[in-house]
């Protein structure tokens, strides 16, 4: 192996670790920014909690209102944590799943477009001198749909913000639409734990009660796909750049 490929080949493992740290960083940074809303002393929390009430109180009409609140929260990047539990509360496992996965969805769709309209001109125009970046970002869009599916199941990555970094990557609206199947298990697991609550009063205080067996799922859950798609995103960055070494 002459000294020229060495070179090459730790330039392509350094880039894949900084392009992988680069996704990771994007994914996840300012995660208190995504539970928060500027000053004014506006409580986000406390105003879900009082629309959720609102909402209960609608009757066959709360379904519908629900999603549309959760499609308006996941782009203003309210903490739908809050409506999840409440969704159980308030509609039960199964309906209340429904109409968390339906506002989820259309949600993160719509902050998808946002950020693939408002900023992802910015960004390629950045990146457009950048062929390492560009391979990876071509990389990342081809097996966009496992990537979306693996992060959806990992807590790891803030879902509000998830939906504009994705946005201004390659994946397609398609592959980042049927992504979002892997929201189901976490969807399902957070409602019932809401349901338990049997009160939205109790939603978020130190004595809702809980499942073990369902936290514990939970968390081996995320913690395989985060692995996963950190394992995953690193060998395509690799692949990717190794090609553009190669030429």
């Amino acid at each position: 192996m002459n000294l020229n490929h060495r070179f090459q080949r730790k330039r392509v493992k350094r880039m894949s670790s900084y392009a992988l740290a680069l996704f990771v960083w994007f994914a996840t940074v300012s995660p208190a920014f995504a539970q928060s809303s500027g000053g004014g002393g506006f409580d986000p929390q406390a105003w879900l909690l009082s629309t959720l009430q609102w909402i209960d109180g609608l009757g066959l009409a709360g379904g519908l209102v629900f999603m549309i609140i959760y499609i308006v929260a996941t782009v203003a990047f309210l903490p739908g944590a809050i409506l999840t539990l409440g969704a159980g509360v308030i509609f039960g496992v199964v309906m209340g799943s429904v109409y968390v996965f339906v506002g989820a969805t259309l949600g993160a769709i719509a902050a998808f477009l946002v950020g693939r309209y408002l900023t992802r001109d910015w960004v390629s125009q950045k990146i457009s001198g950048n062929q390492n970046f560009a391979a990876i970002d071509q990389a990342v869009a081809h097996e966009g749909l496992k990537i979306v599916i693996l992060t959806r199941l990992s807590p790891i990555f803030p879902f509000n913000l998830l939906n504009y970094a994705f946005g201004v990557t390659g994946v397609t609206l398609r592959d980042y639409a049927l992504g979002s199947i892997g929201m189901i298990p976490g969807t399902i697991m957070y409602v019932y734990i809401g349901s338990l609550a049997g009160d939205l009063a109790r939603i978020g205080a130190a004595d809702t009660p809980t499942n073990p067996t369902v936290q514990w799922a939970i968390r081996i859950v995320g913690l395989l796909a985060t692995i996963a798609v950190t394992v995953y995103i690193t060998r395509l960055a690799r692949q990717a750049l190794a090609k553009e070494a190669s030429v």
